[in-house]
């Protein structure tokens, strides 16, 4: 995307020399000669860099200085230097101050590192941000099963467009992690990912954290403030719970989507959203849409690409190695290197896990400290939100059609001893059955592979 840069200088001849040389080098540029056409335009626009003679006939530059570099860099063009201007407009914030004469080149130059200098303050975070999100995406993507490979193949397949995503799963399942795969993994990368947690803010403070608002905009708004959407310029927007926005604000984040422009709250400006957006919700948005709950257009915009993130149940080949993980990397004490005892296994892989892989990151770390001085970690150190994991448990079976009573015996069959880790006595046990039953009943459906 071009950045804009505004020219103020009452010298025409030099004007459009400056407009025509950045122009050339690939910017956008619009110059006036006055403070009445600068304002004019900076009452429609917002642009990356102003140039400013020091001495303008219809105004003071440094009179206006202090509320230029709040929204922009400034640098400033004087023919009659002194010590003592130089001095003020450094501390009114001018990022250069520059006499003239001043040869193409030199600009040019101060140019280019004022822009670039903006874009790294402006993502002075991002690097601090990424180390922290590392441990957690990581964390998300450890495993072997055919559900994770199918995540995994869908964060590849959509990561490299700029097409919004919606992420759809449990409380706890990963979606945010997956969110940041999908960032991690595109092009947009080495810019922010930005997350809103649309639970926690009612809906002013919303629009107002989402879209940003000019000064004055309601009491209290003493200075602009830019939005959340500003802050992920040329990154990622991740709308974490987007079934929960009220409706006013769906229509505006409609509008976003759909034309890639908004405005701050009090604002009239029009302002780019060079964004890519990533939802998630726990939510069916399908069925909320249809029942008038939430806007059925912005559900088919969001939804243009959607990925399913499977519970831990639905994927428990990976529960014992992201509990390995989550005992090698825990954040406190690493005095005692801690191992998991073969039955503590056998019962992490068994419970259902409400709570998902953040549950299960809790139990592991509760039961490290429980253990103690101990090496070994035993079912003893280990604390279920229910009891063994079978209150309240659900059984989903999905077949392409509708399926026998064999399949049927056969496919929960193969779900309980996945379950169990392949433990035929405990699978025995769960379903009332003989041990010797299971391994005529596994001999008969053509399971005798599994473990």
């Amino acid at each position: 995307m071009q950045k804009q840069i505004l020219i103020i200088e009452d010298d025409r001849a030099l004007n459009r020399l400056i407009t025509r040389q950045l122009s050339g080098l690939g910017y956008a540029v619009t110059g006036v000669t006055s403070w009445t056409q600068a304002d004019a335009f900076l009452t429609a626009h917002e642009p990356d860099l102003v140039i400013t003679d020091i001495r303008i006939p219809d105004g003071d530059t440094l009179e206006w200085l202090p509320n230029l570099v709040k929204a922009q860099p400034v640098i400033l063009l004087t023919a009659y230097g002194s010590v003592r201007d130089a001095v003020n407009a450094m501390k009114a914030g001018a990022f250069e101050y520059l006499l003239k004469p001043i040869s193409g080149e030199e600009l040019a130059v101060v140019v280019q590192r004022a822009i670039e200098h903006t874009a790294l303050r402006r993502d002075h975070q991002f690097c601090r941000r990424r180390l922290q999100a590392k441990e957690g995406a990581a964390s998300f993507m450890i495993g072997v099963s055919a559900a994770l490979m199918r995540v995994k193949e869908m964060i590849a397949a959509v990561a490299t467009s700029d097409i919004t995503v919606l992420i759809q799963g449990e409380s706890g399942a990963g979606k945010e992690l997956v969110a940041r795969a999908i960032h991690d993994a595109s092009e947009r990368a080495a810019h922010n990912f930005v997350a809103v947690d649309c639970c926690t803010l009612q809906e002013t403070l919303f629009e107002s954290e989402l879209f940003g608002h000019e000064k004055g905009a309601f009491t209290g708004a003493d200075r602009l403030k830019r939005g959340l959407i500003e802050g992920a310029e040329g990154g990622t927007l991740f709308l974490d719970e987007i079934g929960e926005i009220e409706s006013s604000i769906q229509a505006k984040l409609l509008r976003v989507l759909e034309t890639g422009v908004f405005r701050r709250l009090g604002g009239t400006k029009d302002l780019k959203a060079n964004i890519r957006v990533v939802a998630a919700t726990n939510r069916d948005l399908a069925a909320m849409s249809q029942g008038g709950e939430f806007r059925a257009d912005l559900y088919y915009r969001l939804n243009a690409f959607g990925i399913e993130v499977p519970p831990l149940r639905e994927r428990r080949d990976d529960i014992p190695y992201l509990a390995t993980h989550f005992i090698q990397n825990h954040n406190f004490s690493r005095r005692i290197n801690k191992r998991f005892s073969n039955d503590v296994i056998r019962r992490l892989t068994a419970y259902d896990w409400p709570g998902n892989v953040r549950e299960l990151k809790n139990v592991v770390e509760r039961a490290i400290i429980l253990s103690g001085d101990s090496n070994a970690i035993r079912p003893e150190h280990l604390a279920f939100t229910t009891c063994g994991g079978q209150d309240g448990v659900k059984v989903t079976m999905s077949f392409e059609r509708e399926p026998t009573l064999d399949e049927l015996q056969a496919e929960y069959l193969r779900m309980q001893l996945n379950k169990h880790s392949g433990h035929r006595a405990r699978v025995a046990e769960v379903l009332d059955v003989s041990e010797r039953n299971i391994y005529r009943l596994i001999r008969r459906h053509g399971l005798a592979e599994q473990p």
